[in-house]
């Protein structure tokens, strides 16, 4: 559980070579996602299975509702959000599997009772060539 999204992994990495990380995430009505940030070593991509999803990557902002595939290639500013009442449900890929120790670290900092603020996720992004996007806020 991080904050109000439960993010489960499916595949660590340690089964595809390190090319492939996989999680579901299930996103809680009105939940605000990440900071607007870019990755620099990983590709990034979402499929809803369920709800609908606030997306921005770049300048483009739109909702991916069930069935939408949104890929994130290094370098695009993204971010993402469940702004409707119900749950959210996706896959997320990350190749390779860099990004799943973000969550991990996250979710240990969760255990220790730390605030995740969007400083804190920031700081933790950095460790995983993840930075703030700030030219699309």
């Amino acid at each position: 559980m991080l904050g109000a999204t439960r993010i489960r992994i499916l595949e660590d990495g340690s089964n595809t070579g390190h090319r492939l990380g996989l999680a579901e995430s299930v996103v809680a009505p009105y939940t605000p996602g990440p900071p607007q940030h870019r990755h620099a070593q990983h590709d990034e991509g979402f499929y809803i299975i369920s709800g609908t999803v606030w997306f921005t990557v770049g300048d483009t902002a739109y909702d991916a509702t069930a069935g939408t595939l949104v890929m994130v290639p290094p370098g695009a500013p993204h971010t993402f959000a469940n702004i409707a009442g119900q749950p959210a449900v996706m896959l997320s890929t990350f190749t390779p599997d860099l990004y799943v120790q973000y969550f991990r670290d996250l979710q240990d900092m969760i255990a220790d009772g730390r605030e995740l603020t969007p400083q804190v996720n920031i700081d933790v992004m950095s460790h995983y060539a993840t930075e703030p996007a700030t030219d699309f806020t």
